[in-house]
């Protein structure tokens, strides 16, 4: 089952629409915008995303000042973090952001390489983490007008088979860009899920907080089955 979303469309304009435009080849994978069809599966909706979820998985989100921009995905003793950014129309920005990553970790006294990966050019690095150097893999996918990062750390940089299962949530993500003008490299919003922040609200009017501060460790959405 595949969800669409639709355009309108006049019975004028359909046929010379339909002349003009050269079809593009349905993909197999995603990641996928929002504007595409993509498979029906279990995903949490956090707004400006739709992130899968399976069982065992913890999601906890991201937060920059009072905005949530990222979600990290726990499975056993790995993890896939994951942002989703404005992108220019018509030129990705992988590239830029490929080498940006690479200056920052080697200039923090890590290591980087660039190798072909699942989804193309990846970055396996070394980065500072607890006082050691600890292997994580960057990997950049560009959308339509948005470009998706996701950084894979722990056991899954060495298990193929853990790494799959991570690669498997970002080929699974959808990303709702939206029609707002945003810059280039903006974070795209998320947003808590509903239960998680009636739950969150319940929590803090118990503990007599005014208002929602749900950031103190985190949100957190556990998929248990």
């Amino acid at each position: 089952m595949f969800r669409r979303r639709r355009r309108d469309e006049t019975a004028e304009t359909a046929p010379a629409a339909a002349e003009d435009a050269t079809p593009e080849p349905a993909r197999e994978s995603g990641p996928w915008d929002s504007e595409e069809s993509y498979p029906d599966i279990d995903r949490v909706d956090l707004g400006g995303m739709l992130l899968p979820v399976g069982p065992g998985f913890e999601v906890q989100l991201n937060v920059a000042g009072d905005q949530l921009v990222g979600a990290v995905v726990l499975v056993g003793e790995s993890a896939l973090q994951v942002h989703a950014f404005a992108a220019p129309k018509r030129s990705g920005i992988w590239d830029e952001v490929r080498a940006e990553l690479a200056r920052e970790v080697t200039g923090a006294g890590g290591s980087c390489e660039e190798r072909e990966g699942p989804f193309g050019a990846e970055l396996a690095a070394e980065v500072e983490q607890d006082g050691g150097l600890a292997p994580v893999r960057f990997i950049g996918v560009d959308g339509p007008r948005w470009f998706l990062r996701g950084v894979i750390s722990g056991r899954a940089v060495t298990d193929a088979e853990i790494a799959g299962t991570l690669e498997d949530v970002v080929r699974d993500i959808v990303v709702v860009r939206g029609d707002q003008p945003m810059a280039p490299k903006e974070p795209i919003e998320l947003r808590l899920p509903t239960e998680a922040r009636q739950a969150v609200e319940q929590q803090a009017s118990q503990q007599g907080r005014n208002g929602l501060n749900p950031f103190e460790r985190g949100p957190e959405i556990t998929e248990t089955r």
